[in-house]
């Protein structure tokens, strides 16, 4: 039997190689750009106050200090609203309003994706004008529905409009619609399945990689939302409504609010990266063919 004869070619190989380096290296030149501005935000929470004032701005600290977090934590203690109460407003706001517009969002983007049924074109039409409109153009029109349903200053006024966000109805019924193929879905009616548990056990886990994005869209909104027109309570405010009051008070704070910055930044930083490398993972291995 002969011996098949493989022809290597050594200038396919470098060029290939020649060809991941220059990749990796612009995607590190990119991923600096985007490290900087947190970059920057760490520096200025370490930095003592006439640091912080140099014109123009360092991008290092020549002194490093923490007593802009001690001043913040001052600051906060001396609330009569407990710091705490502002970081469980927060969290309650951002977890509640994120887990229903994931729930809400993925059941309605199914529905219009999945079930024919009269007038589901003339509805996803609204939900793409919906997305037109910013939220101070509605803001009026808000305010009317949560006074009638009683809902203001609750924290339902903040969490029940982030279950209606069109924005998440979109994209999940934009990638259900290219990312469930309907024979499996057919196959899994014909076994008995229930349109819920074919929806919850077959198209969700499909779709991991949009209801993940969707996650960390809202949960920033949300968790970086201030002080809202709802919300008249000061211990039903969030934190960053508290963090707006430390900067109200002038030069002498801005360690302070520099340092509140970061605290801000940790916990959407983290859902980010924890959440990121889920889809990554999701995105690489869930294709499937029809």
């Amino acid at each position: 039997m002969s011996k098949l004869r493989i022809r290597k070619s050594n200038h396919a190989m470098n060029r290939s190689f020649g060809g991941d380096i220059a990749i990796n290296t612009i995607l590190i030149i990119f991923g600096c750009f985007m490290f900087l501005p947190m970059f920057y935000a760490l520096c200025q929470s370490l930095k003592p106050l006439e640091e912080l004032w140099i014109f123009p701005p360092r991008f290092y600290v020549v002194n490093p200090t923490l007593k802009n977090f001690s001043d913040l934590f001052k600051l906060m203690s001396t609330s009569w609203v407990p710091f705490s109460r502002y970081i469980f407003n927060t969290a309650l706001v951002s977890v509640a309003g994120t887990f229903g517009n994931v729930i809400f969002s993925s059941f309605a983007a199914y529905a219009l994706a999945k079930i024919k049924f009269p007038g589901r074109n003339l509805l996803f039409q609204i939900v793409v004008y919906s997305l037109m409109f910013n939220s101070t153009v509605t803001a009026i029109t808000n305010f009317i529905t949560m006074s009638a349903l009683g809902w203001v200053d609750t924290y339902w006024a903040i969490i029940v409009p982030a279950w209606g966000s069109t924005t998440g109805l979109y994209l999940m019924k934009q990638f259900m619609e290219t990312s469930v193929p309907d024979s499996v879905l057919e196959s899994a009616r014909l076994d008995g399945a229930s349109e819920m548990r074919t929806m919850w056990t077959i198209a969700m886990p499909m779709v991991k990689p949009a209801w993940l994005t969707l996650i960390v869209f809202s949960f920033q909104g949300l968790w970086n939302s201030g002080a809202s027109i709802f919300i008249h309570s000061e211990q039903l405010k969030t934190f960053n409504y508290a963090i707006s009051q430390i900067l109200a008070g002038g030069i002498v704070r801005a360690g302070a609010g520099a340092a509140s910055t970061v605290i801000m930044m940790i916990v959407p930083i983290t859902v980010f990266v924890l959440t990121q490398s889920n889809i990554v993972e999701t995105m690489s291995s869930s294709g499937m063919k029809d």
